[in-house]
């Protein structure tokens, strides 16, 4: 084999091993949120590394399933969640 193909080889390794590491061993916050919007409800949980991460991840998710187009989702994510839990 030329030594290219080698160290091409060894780097993604090296590159999707360092990927897999990070993303198991990283510290992450659980939440659940319900919303309602339009007459409709929805909860949904995620999780991030950060509280903020995860709460608009959760409600990013909820709207997704409650609203449709881009202007009704960014409504929907300016609402007042009905509810806020932090999981462990």
């Amino acid at each position: 084999m030329k030594k290219t193909v080698v160290l091409a080889v060894a780097f993604c390794a090296a590159v999707l091993g360092f990927l897999i590491y990070n993303t198991f061993h990283q510290k992450r916050v659980h939440c659940r949120v319900c919303i309602t919007y339009d007459g409709r409800q929805d909860c949904r949980t995620a999780s991030a590394a950060t509280r903020e991460h995860a709460l608009e991840a959760a409600i990013t998710n909820a709207c997704g399933v409650l609203s449709s187009g881009v202007v009704e989702s960014n409504k929907c994510q300016t609402t007042t969640p009905d509810s806020i839990e932090w999981l462990p």
